[in-house]
């Protein structure tokens, strides 16, 4: 009986029965069924790992297609399958293997046309390639196919979403309820409230005044989808979806038969903050969302109340006003609509959102640009506001109702039919008529209308504006002329489109006829700007060109518009415009290519693909003129470049689709690959640097339209052997050919390595490139160490340039074995072996025979070693490592300073680099020790340096792992242990370089917890760093004032800074203003509140916690007004694992030794550390205060225990207290909210008994002193003092302490405490007048209400003389009685 080995050795059955193998594929099978297998299991461990990680959606995607693939397997296998029937299920099954593995992100397999794997060996690298590429293309399709049919699925979880760069916003229109009794026009549109900007176009509805749309054939039909929505967009901190309501009718409502009709009249606006459904946190397309309506009112006051929007007033402002205010009287009118945002561009939304957005849904654009451009995409969309005039009222007592006429013409006068779309969901007009404001002198508009025009007609036409008086009265109205208009052209006399933003047209008046003469007006400059132009040079005055008058010298007209520009064929770039014309101004290419790099990328990007066909069209077709080949080449780099600016690097899809789809002139490569060549090789000339670097930089997508060239190169030196190689060497010529020569190659293989000129997927085609790169480098190795390796005729570059090409190939991705699966490891290890061996071997040997010239490659070639040895490969491990020992005996021997300080400093910086960034493990760190040592101990003169090196360079490792560890960890508080531990090795070193990059680190986790103080305690380890305290500050209380309340601290930094702008800098201003700063950090001292912070002792017991916490006691200075339950909450919330510890005392060596977890936490109070000029001095409370809490480094815990049996007599004698002091290594507050204890100390009873008295005489001696100095101080606190310390429960200690500690017994069994029990007894007999003296200035005090107290006070003390204290009193007194210093 057999089963295949697969996840384990053991099960449920008994060994004896069951035999275990490694599975294999059936050597009989089909090709396709090997293939099928190994296929399942590689999908296996990616299904398994799916299903762990909880990701539902592609964990059900892949089981779907694991078991088609199974049930395929089975009808292959079975072989009752005809063979029309075989050959169709074979194509079946390659493509889902191909799809599945480009989703599941495994490599490409490349077929013949029959479907059979391609053998690599058996094939040309030609063939292999355009495999390669036809295979790609053929699984983009499917995959293509395969997304229009997933509309169901929650896209926006998915990766398809993630990576998704424009937006839809789909807007169902359900109902408009408002009794108008007209109809009107309903214009909806996105808005952004903080910049006041409309985003997107008008979708128009048109409503009839029997509450129902005008077409009835829309009737529940009224959809539209808002499209080219950019991620940016989706981040704008508010958008609101806003309506206008147009009322169309007469002037006023009330007005009747004889009166106006078909006015456009503002009537109302309703306004929806539709954020949340742009941000994605609402998506429920189903709901009705209720939009309120305002309606606007005509107001004849000046004054309008915030709450009330006028008829009149800038329909932006309305907007603004009805947005911030927080309710709407709507009396139930308004509209309904339901929402959806939708992922992709309109195209994608009809394929994936079919059932919601069809050929009959209103498409309403972004006024500008989606946030990529693909090739193809194709738009000339021009956009006009009708922004505010102001128009003289002339013979008329009140204002004219002003109605601007727009439309568009030919420079014949012709009327474009048509071209005016008000909004979307319906066609253009041919002529638009503004909403009228009545009696507005200055109406304000803010319409905007997009502008349809054949781009070819565009250069022909402009923008006609006339200007008419409506009157109320359809009798009058029918008189009234045009009085007067205005004009743009839609393009400059340079070609270029008119610009973005606003203009202010001239407003012509006289003769009608010769308004509509387009041939007698468009002689006249249009905007004040262009009159100014024309009439500076000449200083004459225009005016008699034509029967008008400019508005500015006769009249007050003014007219203002906004155009706004979306085309991807028309440019308003005259430089840009020059190169995309370049067949018809030939002469001006040169210019024109120069130019280019000038030119805003916003708008290359616009025109990438004009911009890109110009190029190569040039280049092709001017093929006799070499000088546009560079200068073509250098557009493209600056075109590659700016792509790859973080600012524009979402167009690079728009890169690789014009690549793939749209590039032709697949004769480019020659003329590109000869100019890159041509500065390859003048690379040391210093002219041509820049364009070289520019040009490296730009080598991943040169290579893309050249790749063929790459694998041309490939297929060539694969056929390359040993002879060829030698016979090329030896044609060259001088010594210098060889060199350059190998400098080229170098450089260029270690480019085509470093930009992935393959897809990563891509992986024989990659597999193969690096074999036979490999070769080709092992061939230049021996020509290195023929030619260039003696005293005589080393060069040094050159072999600088093998290391770093060598490394390069060793680490890079397509390499590291154990990032792959272990189905595709077998597969390249079987195929092609470990490169990493073949190449590391030949480094290590190469380095080896530099002999003397190894110096000269250090520090700089320790970097690249340490890449290599960091390779988790053991064998190349074990053989590289070494190269350090040699590094550090070679600069040992040759530095001339006996010492290796060069290679450790680079060690030490490169080590910390590289392990930050994922390389290193606990084995290498095992190893590097391990070989250090081996190799140091058998020197000579390195066995003592070099093993302290070792073990330095050990200890960083570990710091370093725990790091990169912890920094995974959700614990800030393990992090900022880490980061400590290693800013502690570095300043240690001295390395200030790597030690500041720490604590800024260490600040910026601070700052994140709200931890300031010790954020502020952090940086001020970098200003003691500094050699001028000013230069870690741009202001100069900034460091001072980052430490909060702890005013204290910010005296004490502000003096530094008062004494260096006193006498340095001079900067007495500063001075000034820090000294007013100080003053309020004394005051705030004696007046403001400070929360004292509570102290935890935390012990972690174990060995299951890490090593920087194993068995370690730490305090902990919590938070302002956290209590233990909290703190301990938190505690156990880091590590939930923990079991709490009930008892104080120190564990014991089991729990240190158990594998698991225990937490111990108690609170600790910390010992006042008051500076030396506070002592033995009257400090206010105020001010003792702070150092209760701060500056502190030492705690006590006391915990009672029995000692001996119990006494009936005297509980006490047998009631210990031990008290345990625990010094941490710094002082608190600091860089961190806790710090190691590094020493604990208990002290037995009769020291505690000392230590209570003398607390309690120096509190006792300070109140007296202070009241005998201030005899105006309240009496409370003295009485509540006395009170506590005379009281019999505390008095009767005096007899407790005779009975326990001054008796014959305790001296002969503690001989050593004679001087103690002396001082206890010195301590009692210094109390009594203590005591005495206070009572008696409570008798002075006292009042009627404390009468009573005073009194139980005095008899109590006389008891207490008597019951004890009196003789002990009386013994020492003679002594005392000059210590006390309190009476005279």
């Amino acid at each position: 009986m057999q089963f295949c080995h697969v996840i384990c050795s053991s099960g449920i059955f008994p060994e004896t029965y069951i035999h275990l193998k490694e599975a294999t594929v059936i050597p009989g099978e089909l090709p396709l069924g090997q293939e099928l297998t190994s296929t399942l299991r590689e999908w296996a461990v990616i299904w398994h790992k799916l299903y762990v990680d909880n990701k539902t959606t592609q964990f059900r995607h892949v089981q779907q297609m694991t078991y088609s693939l199974i049930e395929w397997r089975s009808q292959i296998l079975s072989g009752t399958l005809p063979k029309d029937e075989l050959a169709e299920l074979k194509k079946k099954v390659t493509a889902k293997i191909d799809y599945g593995n480009r989703i599941l992100g495994l490599d490409l397999v490349v077929r013949d046309d029959n479907g059979n794997i391609l053998d690599p060996d058996e094939t040309s690298t030609i063939s292999l390639f355009k495999a390669h590429e036809t295979a790609s293309k053929r699984i983009d399709e499917r995959i293509q196919e395969e997304k229009s049919l997933q509309q169901n699925l929650d896209l926006r979880g998915q990766p398809i979403f993630n990576t998704t760069h424009t937006y839809s916003l789909y807007v169902n229109f359900k109902n408009f309820v408002c009794n108008i009794g007209e109809d009107a026009e309903l214009l909806m549109s996105l808005y952004d409230p903080d910049l006041s900007k409309f985003i997107s176009e008008n979708y128009l509805v048109r409503w009839g005044s029997n509450g129902m749309p005008k077409e009835i054939e829309k009737l529940n039909n009224l959809q539209a989808v808002f499209t080219d929505l950019s991620s940016s967009d989706l981040i704008r901190p508010k958008i609101s979806l806003v309506c206008q309501i147009v009322r169309v009718g007469h002037m006023e409502l009330k007005d009747g038969k004889k009166h106006t009709c078909g006015l456009r009249r503002p009537f109302g606006v309703a306004v929806m903050d539709i954020t949340d459904i742009i941000h994605g946190k609402v998506d429920d397309e189903e709901k009705q969302h209720f939009i309120p309506f305002q309606q606007r009112q005509l107001i004849m006051s000046p004054l309008i109340t915030s709450h009330v929007i006028g008829e009149n007033e800038p329909l932006t402002s309305v907007f603004n006003k009805v947005i911030a205010a927080k309710e709407v009287n709507h009396k139930g009118q308004g509209l309904w609509v339901s929402l959806k945002l939708l992922p992709g561009d309109l195209a994608q939304v009809q394929k994936d959102f079919s059932h919601l957005v069809d050929r009959s849904t209103a498409v309403a654009r972004k006024m500008g640009f989606p946030e990529i451009i693909l090739p193809g995409d194709v738009r000339n969309d021009i956009y006009v506001t009708l922004v505010q005039g102001e128009f003289d009222k002339g013979k008329k007592k009140t204002p004219k109702n002003v109605e601007v006429t727009m439309s568009v013409h030919d420079e014949d006068g012709n009327l474009q039919e048509k071209a005016i779309h008000p909004g979307a969901g319906y066609e253009g007009v041919s002529e638009y008529k503004s909403v009228v404001y009545y009696q507005v002198k200055q109406p304000c508009w803010y319409e905007t209308v997009k502008v349809s025009i054949a781009i070819e007609e565009v250069s022909r036409c402009h923008l006609r504006f006339t200007f008419r008086h409506r009157s109320s009265q359809e009798s009058r109205d029918k008189s009234e002329r045009a009085f007067g208009m205005g004009f743009v052209k839609l393009m400059n006399a340079d070609g270029t489109t008119l610009q973005d933003g606003k203009h202010n047209l001239i407003v012509y008046k006289g003769d009608n006829k010769k308004m509509e003469d387009a041939k007698c007006y468009l002689t006249l400059p249009c905007t004040k700007m262009e009159m100014e132009e024309k009439e500076a040079p000449s200083g004459k005055n225009l005016h008699h060109l034509a029967n008008f008058t400019p508005t500015k010298d006769s009249t007050k007209d003014s007219f203002q518009i906004a155009t706004l520009i979306c085309s991807t064929k028309l440019t308003q770039n005259v430089d840009l415009l020059g190169l995309l014309n370049w067949r018809s101004n030939s002469q001006n290419i040169a210019h024109n290519l120069r130019k280019l790099m000038e030119v805003e990328g916003g708008e290359i990007v616009k025109f990438l693909q004009d911009t890109l066909d110009a190029l190569f069209n040039i280049m092709m077709e001017m093929s006799e003129n070499e000088t546009y080949d560079f200068l073509v080449f250098d557009a493209l780099v600056f075109i590659i470049s700016l792509i790859g600016d973080i600012k524009f690097q979402h167009f690079n899809p728009v890169l690789e689709t014009y690549i793939y789809k749209h590039f032709s002139a697949t004769l480019a490569y020659v003329k590109l690959t000869k100019v890159l060549n041509c500065y390859v090789g003048n690379a040391d000339d210093s002219s041509k640097t820049e364009l070289l670097f520019a040009a490296l930089k730009a080598l991943k997508y040169l290579f893309r339209f050249i790749g063929i060239f790459v694998a041309c190169m490939t297929a060539i030196l694969r056929q390359m052997d040993d002879f060829h190689y030698n016979h090329y060497i030896n044609t060259f010529k001088t010594r210098q050919d060889i060199i350059d020569f190998l400098m080229e190659t170098f450089i260029m293989f270690k480019d085509l390595i470093g930009k992935n000129v393959y897809a990563a997927d891509w992986m024989v085609m990659n597999m193969m490139q690096s074999r036979v790169f490999l070769r080709a480098v092992n061939q230049f190795t021996s020509v290195l160490n023929r030619f260039f390796l003696d005293q005589a005729n080393f060069e040094l570059q050159l072999w600088n340039n093998y290391f770093h090409l060598a490394v390069a190939f060793l680490t890079h991705e397509s390499l590291q074995l154990e990032t792959f699966s272990q189905a595709k490891r077998n597969k390249i290890i079987k195929k092609y072996g470990d490169m990493r061996k073949e190449i590391g071997f030949k480094i290590r040997d190469m380095w080896y025979n530099l002999g003397p010239h190894k110096i000269k490659f250090i520090p700089a070639m320790v970097g690249p070693i340490l890449e290599v040895t960091l390779v988790p490969e053991p064998e190349l491990r074990k053989a590289t490592i070494p190269i350090f020992f040699d590094m550090m005996q070679c600069e040992f021997n040759f530095s001339g300073n006996r010492n290796f300080h060069m290679f450790e400093n680079e060690l030490i910086t490169k080590l910390d680099q590289e392990v930050e960034g994922g390389r290193g493990d606990e084995q290498y760190k095992i190893l590097l020790e391990k070989l250090l040592l081996e190799h140091c101990r058998k020197h000579k003169y390195l066995s003592a340096s070099g093993e302290v090196f070792a073990l330095l360079v050990s200890s960083l490792l570990e710091n370093l792992l725990d790091y990169r560890t912890i920094m995974h960890d959700e614990s800030k508080e393990n992090r900022m242990s880490c980061t400590v531990n290693v800013l502690n090795f570095y300043k240690e070193k001295k390395r200030e370089d790597i030690y500041i990059r720490y604590l800024y680190k260490l600040r910026d986790l601070h700052t994140d917890c709200e931890n300031f103080t010790e954020a502020a305690y952090t940086l001020l380890l970098h200003a003691e760093l500094l050699q001028s305290f000013v230069l870690c500050s741009s202001s100069p209380t900034c460091l001072a004032s980052s430490f909060m309340e702890m005013w204290e601290k910010a005296i004490q930094l502000s003096k530094e800074l008062a004494d260096m702008y006193e006498n340095k800098v001079f900067d007495y201003e500063g001075l000034g203003n820090l000294l007013k700063k100080r003053a309020t950090f004394y005051e705030n001292i004696m007046k403001a509140m400070r929360p004292q912070p509570e102290y935890f002792a935390v012990g972690y017991y174990g060995q299951g916690f890490p090593s920087f916490l194993r068995n370690k006691i730490f305090i902990y200075r919590g938070k302002e007004y956290e209590r233990r339950e909290d703190f301990n909450l938190k505690l156990l919330t880091q590590f939930p694992s923990a079991e709490k510890m009930t008892s104080t005392a120190p564990p014991g060596e089991e729990i240190k030794s158990s594998p698991k977890q225990y937490v111990q936490c108690f609170i600790v109070k910390p010992v006042m550390n008051l500076p030396p000029n506070y002592k033995d001095k009257p400090v206010p409370e105020q001010i003792l205060n702070y150092y209760r809490a701060n500056e502190v480094q030492q705690f006590t815990h006391s915990r009672p225990f029995r000692k001996g049996e119990k006494d009936p007599e005297n509980e006490f004698a047998t009631m210990w207290i031990e008290r345990t002091t625990y010094t941490t290594a710094y002082s608190f507050p600091g860089i961190l909210k806790w710090f190691e204890v590094k020493q604990i100390t208990t002290i037995s009873p009769l020291e505690n008994a000392i230590e209570t008295m003398e607390l309690t005489n120096e509190k006792i001696s300070n109140i007296v002193q202070q009241h005998v100095w201030d005899r105006s101080l309240p009496v409370h606190p003295l009485s509540m003092l006395l009170n506590g310390i005379v009281d019999p429960a505390v008095m009767g200690g005096y007899t407790n302490y005779e009975k326990a500690f001054f008796t014959e017994k305790y001296l002969q069994e503690h001989p050593e405490d004679q001087d103690k029990i002396e001082l206890l007894k010195q301590l009692i007999a210094l109390q009594m007048p203590l005591l005495a003296e206070g009572i008696r200035i409570h008798g002075e005090k006292l009042t009627e209400q404390l009468k009573p107290l005073h009194d139980r006070l005095t008899g109590l003390f006389q008891r207490a003389e008597e019951e004890g204290g009196e003789a002990v009193w009386c013994d020492n007194f003679g002594k005392l009685i000059l210590l006390s210093g309190v009476w005279p």
